[in-house]
C-alpha cells in the first residue's frame, strides 16, 4: 500500500511492465500528458487526481492488462474533472481508449444510485431486506451489462481499490469512507470474485470491512495473534513439509496456500455463528491431484503428518454438496497446536468449483446452492476462465503480441447482451429484454402506469415511445391525468416496434379485451332495455329476470344478448310467463339419449356376411339407420365400422383399402324399441316461433331430440338436430311434416 506522489522511473517501470516497445511508448506518452493535464486537480475524496490516476493505472498493470486499458485508467478521471478534455482523447490515444473512458464514466454515475440504495432504504422487515438484496444484485448485473467492453469493469475495480488504499493510508474513518466501503463491498468485491480477480477481491473486502466495521476488524486482527505474513509463512512451511512427504511417496500434486482474510473470517463467524476458537480454517491450503484415488491417498499422508481433529472431516466426493461441489475437507492440529485445514480435490473438481456452474461466488455469498441465475452464471464462469487463461499465458509467454491481441479481442467480445438495465428517476433499476421501449418500461413499473403512459423522457429528453432503451439510461414516464381506469393504451402499441416484452403485449391485449367486453355488455344492456320498453315492463327486477332465464347474474344475460347468443324472444316470453319455470317459445326440449339407443350400447342388429357375434360400430360420420343400405369396413382394433353405402368417407377408405370392405346387412337382432341417432338439417326463414313449431312435430312423432345447433344470419335460420329414430320411415314422415311448416325452405337428413 504505497502512495505514489509523482511520476518517477519506478512508477514508469510499473506502468509499462509486460508491454511491447510501441505500447510502452504510448503509455509513457499518456503519463506525460496526464501529468500536465491534471496539474493540482483533486478527486472527490480530496486526493491528488494525478496520484489517483497513476494508482489506478499501476493496479491495471499489476493485472497484466493491455496498453489501452492502462491509458484509460490514466485518463478517465480527467474526463470527469474536465469534460472538455474528452474530445482530445480519441485523436491522441485512439477510439478504444476513448470508449473505455466513456464506459467508466457511465459506471461512475452509479455512485449516486448506490448511495440512494444504501441511504434511503425504505420499509422494514424481511420483505424490505429481500428487496434490498435483490436490488443490489440487479446493480451488480447492471455493472457488467453496461460495459460493452469488459475492460471497463477492470478499470472500475482498480479505481475502487486505489481509493480504499488512500483512505487506509490516511486512516480516514467517517461517514464518507463508511458509505464508500459499503458500496464497494456490496457491488464491486462480488464482481471481482465473479471475474476471478482474486488479487483485488480480498483487498476490496478487507479494506471495505475495515471502514464499515472498524471495531470488528480490529478485534479479529488482534485475535489472529499473527500478522498476515506470519500466517502465510506458516502455511508455506506446512506446504513444504507436505510436498516432501508426497514426493517420497511418489505422488504428484500441486499444493498451494489458502490464507483466510479478515473479512472472510468475520463473515464465516457470523454466518455459522462460530466462536473464533472454533474456526478451523483460519489457516488452510489446497492439494490438487490427478484422480479420485490419489485424493484419498493424500488424505492418509496428511493424517500421518498431523493429528486429525475428530468430527472435522467432510467427504464431499462421495457425498457432494447440493450445488455439485466436491472435495475432501479435513482439519488437523499443526506443530504449534493450532488447527490447519486441508482441502484435497482433483483438477476437474477444482475447475468446477472455481469456474463451473457450481458458481463459487454464489456459494460464498449466499451460503448455499441457488441455480436461479444459472444461464447468467455460465457467462460469468466463462469470463472467469478467460481471465485465468490470460494470466497464465502472460506468465508463460513474454513478447508475443499475437497472444496479447487474442486475449484482448476475446475479452472485448465477452459482453452480456441479452438483458438491459434501466433506471427510474428514483434510482430503481429495472431489468428488461434487449430492444425494450418506454412502453415496456412503463408496464414493468406497474400495469396502471403502462395503461396511462402518454410520453417518456430518457435522460431528461423527450423521446418517441418506440425508442429502444439502452443500458444505464434513466427513463421517466409521463402519464395521463384522471381517475384510474379512465385512460388506456393505444392499439398502435401492439404493432411492431412499440413493445418487445411478451408480458407487456399480454397486458395491452387484456386491456382491449376488457374494453370489448364492456362494449358488448353495454350493447346487450341497451337491447334488453329496449325490449322491456316495447313490452311496457321497464320496472321489472332485472336480477330476477336473469335468474329466471338461467343466468347467475344480470351481466351474463347482457353479454349473451350482446354476443347474439341469446334471443330477445326468450326475454319477452319470460315477461309474459307467470310460472316459476320459463320455457321460451323458441326453445327445443333436448332430452337424454334413451337406454335402447345404440349410442348407449344397444345391439345395432347388423349382420356381417351372415355371421353374428362380430363387433360392429355404427359410423358417426353418416349415422346409418334401418333400412339404409349399409356396408362394412374392417378397422384396426374397433371391429367393423358400419357406413351408409352413400357415405363419402367410406368411398375414400374403399379407394385406399378395398380389401378391408366387407358385406353387411340389417338383421333381426335389434329389438323393436332400438333407436338410432341421425342428423337432420333444416333451412328456414327466421321468424318468431319457428323452433317451437319444429319441436312440436318431433314431440308428436315421438322422436327424441338429443342435440341441437342453430345459426341465424341474414334472415335465415340454419338448424341441425341430432334425433333418435327407430327407422328411416319414421324420419321421412317427420321431415314431410316439417317441410309444411311456415318458412321452412329445406328439411333433410344430413
Amino acid at each position: 500500500m504505497v502512495s505514489i506522489s509523482a511520476p518517477n522511473s519506478a512508477t514508469s517501470e510499473q506502468l509499462v511492465e509486460g508491454l511491447s516497445a510501441p505500447d510502452c511508448a504510448r503509455v509513457l506518452d499518456a503519463l506525460a500528458y496526464a501529468t500536465e493535464a491534471y496539474g493540482d486537480k483533486q478527486t472527490f475524496a480530496g486526493r491528488s487526481a494525478l496520484d489517483f490516476a497513476i494508482g489506478v493505472a499501476t493496479t491495471l498493470a499489476f493485472l497484466r492488462s493491455d496498453a489501452e486499458t492502462r491509458i484509460a485508467g490514466l485518463m478517465f478521471e480527467l474526463t470527469l474533472l474536465e469534460p472538455d478534455t474528452a474530445a482530445d482523447i480519441e485523436p491522441r490515444f485512439g477510439k478504444q481508449v476513448c470508449d473505455l473512458a466513456t464506459g467508466v464514466r457511465q459506471l461512475i454515475r452509479l455512485r449516486a444510485l448506490t448511495q440512494a440504495q444504501h441511504g434511503g432504504a425504505g420499509g422494514r422487515g424481511k420483505n424490505a431486506a429481500q428487496q434490498a438484496v435483490a436490488q443490489v444484485e440487479t446493480l451488480r448485473k447492471m455493472l457488467l451489462a453496461m460495459a460493452s467492453d469488459m475492460r471497463v469493469v477492470l478499470v472500475r475495480l482498480a479505481a475502487c481499490v486505489t481509493t480504499l488504499r488512500y483512505f487506509a493510508e490516511l486512516k480516514l474513518f467517517n461517514e464518507m469512507t463508511r458509505e464508500y466501503g459499503k458500496e464497494t463491498l456490496d457491488l464491486y468485491a462480488p464482481l471481482a470474485n465473479r471475474l476471478g480477480i482474486w488479487q483485488l477481491k480480498w483487498e476490496l473486502e478487507d479494506l471495505s470491512f475495515r471502514f464499515i466495521e472498524p471495531e470488528a476488524y480490529k478485534r479479529i486482527a488482534k485475535m489472529l495473534e499473527e500478522k498476515r505474513m506470519m500466517r502465510e509463512g506458516f502455511v508455506s512451511s506446512a506446504i513444504l513439509r507436505l510436498q516432501t512427504e508426497l514426493a517420497s511417496a511418489g505422488i504428484q500434486a500441486e499444493v498451494f496456500g489458502r490464507p483466510k482474510h479478515i473479512y472472510s473470517i468475520w463473515n464465516k463467524m457470523r454466518g455459522k455463528e462460530l466462536d473464533f476458537t472454533a474456526l478451523y480454517d483460519v489457516r488452510a491450503f489446497r492439494v490438487i491431484v490427478a484422480d479420485v484415488k490419489t485424493c484419498y491417498t493424500v488424505l492418509g499422508v496428511v493424517h500421518n503428518i498431523w493429528t486429525p481433529i475428530p468430527k472435522e472431516f467432510d467427504d464431499y466426493i462421495s457425498r457432494p454438496k447440493p450445488n455439485g461441489y466436491q472435495s475432501l475437507h479435513t482439519v488437523v492440529t499443526a506443530e504449534d497446536g493450532r488447527p490447519l485445514e486441508v482441502q484435497i480435490r482433483t483438477n476437474e473438481m477444482h475447475s468446477f468449483a472455481e469456474y463451473g456452474v457450481a458458481a463459487h461466488w454464489r456459494y460464498k455469498e449466499e451460503g448455499g446452492s441457488n441455480f436461479a441465475g444459472q444461464k447468467y452464471d455460465e457467462k460469468i464462469a466463462w469470463l472467469r476462465q478467460l481471465l485465468a487463461w490470460k494470466t497464465e499465458v502472460a506468465d508463460a509467454v513474454v513478447g508475443q503480441e499475437e497472444i496479447q491481441r487474442e486475449w484482448v479481442e476475446k475479452l472485448k467480445s465477452a459482453t452480456l447482451d441479452d438483458r438491459i438495465f434501466v433506471m427510474t428517476p428514483q434510482a430503481r433499476v429495472l431489468e428488461l429484454p434487449v430492444g425494450a421501449t418506454p412502453v415496456d418500461f412503463a408496464y414493468h413499473l406497474h400495469t396502471d402506469v403502462g395503461h396511462r403512459c402518454r410520453g417518456a423522457k430518457v435522460d431528461g429528453i423527450m423521446v418517441p415511445l418506440n425508442t429502444q432503451l439502452k443500458n444505464g439510461q434513466t427513463c421517466e414516464i409521463i402519464t395521463a391525468k384522471g381517475a384510474p381506469g379512465t385512460a388506456g393504451p393505444s392499439r398502435d402499441w401492439l404493432s411492431a416496434g412499440y413493445a418487445v416484452s411478451t408480458r407487456t403485449r399480454s397486458k395491452i391485449r387484456a386491456w382491449f379485451h376488457a374494453i370489448d367486453m364492456q362494449e358488448t355488455l353495454a350493447h346487450g344492456r341497451a337491447l334488453v332495455e329496449k325490449s322491456l320498453q316495447r313490452e311496457g315492463k321497464t320496472a321489472v327486477n332485472l336480477e330476477a329476470l336473469a335468474q329466471k332465464l338461467g343466468f347467475a347474474k344480470v351481466d351474463e344475460l347482457f353479454l349473451s344478448v350482446g354476443k347474439d347468443e341469446f334471443s330477445l324472444r326468450h326475454v319477452e316470453q319470460a315477461l309474459h310467463d307467470n310460472g316459476e319455470v320459463v320455457v321460451p317459445e323458441d326453445a327445443v326440449l333436448v332430452g337424454k339419449s334413451r337406454a335402447s339407443s345404440v349410442e348407449q350400447g344397444a345391439k345395432s342388429g347388423v349382420l356381417v356376411v351372415g355371421t353374428e357375434g362380430l363387433m360392429t360400430v355404427l359410423a358417426k360420420c353418416c349415422k346409418p339407420a334401418p333400412p339404409d343400405s349399409i356396408v362394412g369396413f374392417v378397422t384396426r382394433g374397433k371391429g367393423v365400422s358400419i357406413h351408409r353405402a352413400t357415405c363419402k368417407n367410406f368411398e375414400e377408405m374403399r379407394a385406399k383399402s378395398p380389401e378391408r370392405v366387407i358385406f353387411t346387412e340389417w338383421g333381426s337382432t335389434g329389438g323393436h324399441d332400438t333407436v338410432y341417432p341421425v342428423d337432420i338439417f333444416i333451412l328456414a326463414g327466421d321468424r318468431q316461433g319457428l323452433l317451437r313449431d319444429i319441436s312440436e312435430i318431433f314431440s308428436r312423432e315421438k322422436i327424441n331430440v338429443i342435440g341441437v345447433n342453430t345459426q341465424s344470419a341474414k334472415g335465415q335460420a340454419r338448424m341441425t338436430f341430432t334425433a333418435e329414430i327407430s327407422s328411416t320411415a319414421q324420419l321421412l314422415k317427420a321431415l314431410n311434416v316439417i317441410k309444411d311448416v311456415s318458412g321452412v325452405l329445406e328439411a333433410r337428413r344430413s
